[in-house]
């Protein structure tokens, strides 16, 4: 095996652990990205749910 072949070996070794270590930290960035939508969704409805309590709280205070 020449040196050429030698390098050639290294540098796909070298490509190869890139794409890896790229997809990894894609993956990442993708589960982060649905973990901060699931936690803003459960805010948003949190929210909403705390607005329909107090207009109902509102309501029942004027029907009283």
């Amino acid at each position: 095996m020449g040196i050429k072949d030698q390098f050639q070996d290294k540098a796909e070794q070298l490509k190869a652990q890139a794409e890896k270590a790229r997809d990894g930290v894609q993956n990442e960035a993708s589960e982060r990205r649905e973990q901060g939508q699931e936690r803003a969704q459960e805010r948003r409805q949190q929210g909403q749910e705390q607005a329909q309590d107090a207009a109902d709280d509102a309501q029942d205070r004027f029907e009283s």
